[in-house]
């Protein structure tokens, strides 16, 4: 992610932005592509033209990770980060609860320390105008992920590379403490795999980032 990146976002939301009114936007983009790097980043900018009041909130997809427990139920641990091991209708409802507004919103939060998502952890404020969502399946053209889409003012989509993608897996499981050979099989088996699905069934995004370098430090 470079500063030209969080430049293009930033002019996207002064591009549909109405006063006295919420607006949302998606950044989108396969596992490794930088997109929470550059929610964060753009999030802390809005944020940084204010006073004390914020004016952009980051919602993280994460949140709605489905419980270990029953991804071992349904035979899906392994798969986890997939599709079906989000809670997608969740997801939407919650979306469209952002989009309505009008009153202060919990929203549930990952927390990777204990591999679960903790209910009601976040707060939206009602008087927050600007919401930025980022994650893997905001723009998958599958239901029932498809009814986002139309719930966003704008959407940015992260498109790297597969073989980008690949060296940036295998780097964040070295990161994690597993050898180059187990880092490679985690990156391969079920990363990598998800990324392809992204990049395939995604849905077209108002601004498309393809991030012709490969920076791998900081990147979620």
């Amino acid at each position: 992610m470079g500063i030209s990146d969080i430049e293009a976002v930033m002019a996207l939301i002064t591009k549909v932005a109405r006063s006295g009114e919420r607006t949302l936007i998606a950044i989108a983009g396969p596992p490794g592509s930088g997109k929470s790097t550059l929610a964060e980043a753009v999030v802390k900018q809005l944020n940084s033209r204010v006073g004390s009041e914020p004016l952009a909130a980051l919602i993280p997809m994460d949140g709605f990770h489905l419980d270990n427990q029953d991804l071992d139920k349904q035979g899906l641990l392994s798969r986890k980060g997939a599709p079906e091991t989000f809670d997608a209708a969740g997801l939407v409802r919650l979306v469209r609860r952002i989009r309505t507004g009008g009153t202060d919103i919990h929203y549930p939060l990952f927390d990777r320390t204990i591999d679960r998502c903790q209910v009601d952890a976040g707060l939206l404020s009602a008087e927050t105008p600007i919401v930025v969502v980022e994650g893997n399946y905001l723009l998958l053209d599958d239901s029932p992920w498809n009814a986002l889409a139309g719930l966003f003012n704008a959407t940015v989509f992260l498109a790297p590379a597969v073989e980008v993608l690949e060296e940036r897996l295998i780097h964040r499981w070295l990161r994690y403490g597993f050898s180059p050979e187990m880092a490679a099989e985690k990156a391969r088996a079920n990363d990598l795999r998800n990324a392809r699905l992204v990049l395939e069934k995604s849905l077209a995004a108002d601004l498309l980032l393809t991030q012709q370098t490969d920076e791998t430090e900081n990147v979620p």
